[in-house]
């Protein structure tokens, strides 16, 4: 993805003048790019939210791969009428690029526990800066052979390293299943009902900071040429300084984040505050290209500083099941930040080198301000189940229990087939032959158990039947004993009775 826009700033200036295009149209090329990848991220994110994440960022890397092929042959085979079919290429990869970079950044917040996660982010956004190094360099050499040579290298690249996502990639393998649409977006809605003004703060902090290098990028490579005929590897390398300090600047933030709790926040608004210094001091010293330069350092610093942070406090404001869709609308933003940098900044070119930078430097104050106050740190980092969103959590705390349960099943299993000193066969026989072996020898090994048991059972029954049939039959003995006696003394009265009767007589 960063190839995508950066590998192409140092060949526009040819390509301008190859096409016969004017700067807005040529600006065009990296916004045709960004629009499409930013309106499709969403989509994007959804997916890699109910499917597996890597065959998502397989499948854009192919796209992103066919959108260089019809960008090279069109500019080869169409000469001065390609600009459209160059602008279709452009548009899907875009679209390629909305799967690959967003989803990897969600993938790695799955991979990585929060511990590491800030770290392992840190090098996410290095390595995306390392591109961004490497990017413009290798445009300015491949644009020796042909400005249109450029187009080739996305899909020389991007076959292999969709090869590897599928076979090297390991997906972490506890993945819960997919919550219904209904509780999905309920959730999403949740998070940006109780995390939405911080959400939003940090969403337009990583637009703005985008936006700002990419335009002074745009800048750069025409002010060089225009002005100093440096052009080829020279001028890669000078577009390559800001760009490594930020990624530099962007290993070192995320370690040091890593062991420091809530220093997020504090230093998105450092590091907007520098960028905004560093543009305004730009405009003054426009003359001396060393200054203007270490300006520009300055700037990559706190973008260095900005971008990492921005990544940690998104990625952990919500838990894996929505954080496809979240890092997808971060992404999304950023990438209209992109898309806005070379236009805006060619019409502003146009009036004067002073409102050129002015505006972004007014725009990264801005972004430094909007964050101190509105976004806050411990909110975004709380977890989803804290507070108001335990009551959104039902339907994951009930999936939670069920795996658990399927989790605590198998390992009753494990501990029977041990028991039981079940060796099975090698693994290419019938998994039916080997289900019923260990069924059979599971029940012969429990069999005599299960009879001691049950004799245990009867026997203990039968004594307990034995009492109560003993007790009923001494019972009705006794009952009929004092019958008979009642009887005989009856009997013995009366006979008392007519023998005093018959002596009378």
């Amino acid at each position: 993805m960063v190839l995508g826009n950066s590998m192409l700033i140092p060949i526009l200036p040819q390509m301008k003048q190859a096409l016969n295009i004017s700067q807005l149209e040529v600006g065009l090329v990296i916004t045709l790019f960004s629009v499409p990848a930013g309106l499709t991220i969403p989509l994007a994110g959804l997916l890699s939210d109910r499917l597996n994440r890597k065959w998502i960022i397989a499948g854009a890397l192919t796209i992103y791969a066919v959108g260089g092929l019809i960008a090279g042959l069109s500019a080869i085979f169409l000469k001065t009428n390609a600009y459209l079919p160059i602008m279709v290429g452009r548009v899907l990869q875009g679209i390629g690029a909305a799967g690959t970079a967003p989803i990897s950044m969600a993938l790695a917040s799955d991979i990585f526990t929060s511990n590491e996660r800030s770290k392992v982010l840190g090098m996410l956004e290095s390595s995306n800066g390392l591109g961004k190094v490497a990017s413009p360099i290798l445009g300015s050499i491949i644009g020796l052979i042909a400005w249109w040579a450029v187009f080739f290298v996305f899909p020389i690249l991007c076959i292999p390293i969709a090869l590897g996502m599928l076979f090297v990639v390991k997906e972490p393998q506890d993945k819960k299943e997919p919550q219904p649409f209904k509780q999905y977006f309920k959730d999403i809605k949740t998070i940006f009902k109780n995390k939405g003004v911080s959400l939003v703060s940090a969403f337009f902090a990583g637009t703005v900071v985008l936006f700002v290098l990419f335009g002074v990028l745009f800048y750069l490579s025409d002010h060089l040429e225009s002005k100093y005929k440096i052009e080829g590897v020279l001028k890669g390398l000078i577009l390559a300084i800001p760009v490594l300090a930020m990624a530099i600047t962007s290993y070192i933030t995320g370690s040091v984040t890593q062991k420091k709790a809530n220093s997020h926040k504090p230093l998105v608004v450092v590091g907007t505050g520098i960028l905004a210094v560093a543009m305004v001091v730009v405009p003054f010293f426009s003359e001396n290209t060393y200054i203007m330069v270490a300006a520009l350092v300055f700037a990559g610093i706190g973008t260095g500083l900005v971008l990492p942070c921005l990544n940690t406090m998104i990625t952990s404001s919500c838990n894996a099941d929505e954080r496809g869709m979240i890092t997808a609308l971060y992404n999304g933003v950023r990438f209209f930040g992109v898309a806005a940098g070379p236009p805006l900044f060619g019409v502003l070119m146009e009036k004067s080198v002073l409102w050129t930078f002015l505006v972004p430097a007014i725009l990264a104050a801005l972004a430094g301000v909007v964050n101190f106050f509105f976004c806050h740190e411990d909110v975004l980092t709380r977890k989803p189940e804290e507070g108001k969103d335990q009551e959104a959590r039902g339907y994951q705390q009930e999936q939670q229990e069920q795996n658990q349960k399927q989790i605590m099943s198998k390992q009753v299993l494990q501990k029977l087939m041990l028991t039981a000193k079940i060796q099975t066969q090698p693994s290419f026989r019938p998994a039916q032959e080997v289900k019923d072996e260990v069924v059979k020898k599971v029940i012969k090994r429990l069999q005599p158990k299960l009879q001691s048991v049950l004799k245990e059972e009867l026997k203990k029954e039968l004594e307990e039947l034995k009492k109560e049939v003993t007790g009923e039959i001494e019972k009705s003995i006794r009952e009929a004993v004092t019958i008979n006696i009642e009887e005989v003394r009856n009997d013995n009265d009366k006979e008392v009775k007519e023998d005093n009767r018959n002596g009378k007589s």
